[in-house]
């Protein structure tokens, strides 16, 4: 009886272990076929995406429901990001959100659109408590959209934990149709220690990838001495689009013995800013390669590593053969395997490093301020992860601040001194981020103080000063002064800046304050004649829209509606 009750204990444990997350607790947030447009983990900009990306057939408008019982906790509108965003609470400690929403279901609607004319701002942040929106499983909560940051209509679906952090949505039984392999687009190979070399070389070399056509992969054989480490470009598509994916986990084995794991179950947004230490961020800024690097560097605080030996590093000996595998596979287990065999040969002509010795050096762990002219950067400690040589030189009003190869996990201030600066009217000047072939401005976050400009930022590259003095435009699309409305349901202006961007905008209606939603994709100013600020026939409306740097324009027109 005692050995009986012993198994049964240890089986109740594994089944435990083996279904942390419970797979028939939520429902799906859409009644269609899920087909993904985007997966938990995969690499983006800066972050990693914290949900999945599920198509709505191209179309906004679809009934978007509440996946589980639960209350709304939060409700988040603004111009980028999640666009309209509604996050439930539920009682088993989850929270679900819904992003890119293009409207709430009609109680949540009057709800958030009532504390919107309270505080006279579309942008708005609400957190109800547990009494005032509750939501059972099935009932339609919003509607699908393409608000925010989205690039084409979609339901953004995440499922985080009490600790807010976000977890997988696949580990709780959504249903998305996937039997296709995973893809192995590019394989790197990093000399790491000073005697290090691949091919007779110290820098960074690309393989030449070999499809084997099974699913498998191989590279021309490598010659190789000392510590090494290897980097990987990979995809995964399900089996109804053929949307690039990021994958579910990367093991590494070396002569058999597994040496690193990456893996996309969970991870805090605390850390997902360091993706950028994840992958190679010369490689993205240079040809937007996103390689993930197979090897965990120092300062590297990501938690999504598993079973690592020697921090995923190899060390290859001379007069020795050896075999590198990965293995990289999707939830469903499908997988693909690389092979790199590696020959163990110590050279002594060895390609050396480029010099890149610049007169200024950036030490991580101290602070550093590099001074020229007018221009001061500040750089606080452990503001890169690494120390490097970095190339500062100012001409002029442009500063020349490295090349944006090299990522940083902290914001750094760059400041100009505007004291004795010659120009027509200084209130207009702005730091500005010189960006593509042509140095084309665009206008970075800037402060006044006592004559000095300053931005902070996290990119390195060119930056200058800039100056805007023409105002805003402001163009009626869909009425005329003096025209009869009386069958329009939305009103529509287009705002638009060529400088410094837009900064606010105020509208009103016979004097009264009203929602117009800005659609910065297609900068587009949007009225509900709905919402009835309004009753009267003649109607004059007034918006005023202000740019980066005060400049600022004022459109007034009259229009008449039953």
């Amino acid at each position: 009886m005692r050995i009986l009750l012993i198994l049964f204990l240890l089986f109740t444990s594994l089944s435990s272990a083996q279904s942390i997350y419970p797979t028939d607790y939520f429902r799906s947030p859409l009644d269609i076929t899920l087909v993904a447009a985007g997966t938990f983990g995969e690499l983006r900009s800066n972050h990693f995406h914290s949900g999945m990306d599920l198509k709505t057939q191209q179309r906004q408008g679809l009934n978007v429901y509440g996946t589980a019982d639960g209350y709304v906790s939060r409700i988040k509108v603004s111009h980028f990001g999640y666009g309209k965003a509604l996050y439930i609470t539920h009682p088993n400690g989850y929270t679900t959100v819904y992003g890119h929403l293009q409207s709430f279901s009609k109680e949540i609607e009057a709800y958030v659109k009532k504390h919107q004319y309270e505080e006279e701002s579309f942008e708005i942040q609400l957190f109800p408590n547990s009494e005032e929106l509750l939501v059972e499983k099935g009932q339609i909560v919003a509607y699908s959209g393409n608000t925010g940051g989205s690039g084409g209509p979609h339901l953004h679906y995440e499922i985080r934990d009490n600790e807010e952090r976000p977890i997988n949505p696949l580990l709780f039984g959504l249903d998305i149709k996937d039997s296709t392999k995973p893809i192995i687009t590019e394989v790197y190979a990093y000399p790491i220690g000073p005697d290090a070399h691949i091919n007779k070389s110290k820098i960074k070399q690309k393989l030449r990838l070999i499809d084997n056509k099974d699913g498998s992969y191989s590279v021309e054989n490598i010659e190789a001495y000392g510590k090494i480490g290897f980097a990987i470009a990979t995809i995964d598509r399900q089996d109804l689009a053929a949307n690039k994916n990021g994958v579910y986990n990367i093991q590494t084995r070396y002569n058999g013995d597994l040496c690193f794991e990456l893996d996309f179950k969970r991870f805090s947004f605390s850390e997902t800013k360091h993706l950028n230490r994840l992958i190679d961020y010369d490689l993205y800024k240079t040809k937007k390669q996103r390689l993930q690097k197979l090897f965990i560097e120092a300062n590297n605080p990501l938690s999504i590593y598993n079973n690592n030996s020697n921090d995923g590093y190899i060390e290859v000996e001379d007069s020795t053969s050896s075999v590198y595998k990965v293995r990289v596979s999707d939830i469903e287990n499908n997988d693909a395997w690389l092979q790199i065999n590696i020959k163990g040969l110590k050279s002594n002509d060895v390609l050396p490093l480029e010099d890149n010795t610049t007169p200024h050096y950036i030490y991580q762990s101290q602070d550093e301020v590099l001074s020229e002219g007018r221009v001061k950067v500040n750089i606080s400690s452990n503001t890169f992860y690494d120390d490097f040589f970095i190339e500062f030189k100012v001409e002029k009003d442009t500063l020349t601040l490295h090349k944006d190869i090299i990522p940083a996990r902290k914001y750094f201030d760059i400041s100009y001194d505007l004291n004795g600066y010659k120009t027509e009217d200084a209130s207009k000047v702005y730091i500005a981020r010189l960006v593509g072939w042509n140095d084309y401005p665009l206008y970075s976050n800037t402060k006044r103080k006592e004559g000095i400009l300053t931005t902070s930022t996290k990119t390195l590259g060119k930056y200058a000063l800039a100056t805007d003095t023409i105002a805003p435009t402001i163009t009626p699309k869909n009425f005329s002064k003096g025209k009869w409305l009386s069958k329009y349901r939305f009103l529509k202006i287009k705002i638009e800046d060529k400088g410094s961007g837009i900064s606010n905008y105020r509208a009103t209606l016979n004097g009264k304050w009203i929602l117009t939603e800005y659609d910065y994709k297609t900068k587009t100013l949007t009225y509900d004649f709905n919402d009835a600020v309004s009753t009267e026939t003649k109607n004059n409306l007034k918006l005023i829209v202000t740019d980066n740097v005060g400049n600022n324009s004022t459109f007034e027109t009259m229009f008449y509606r039953k």
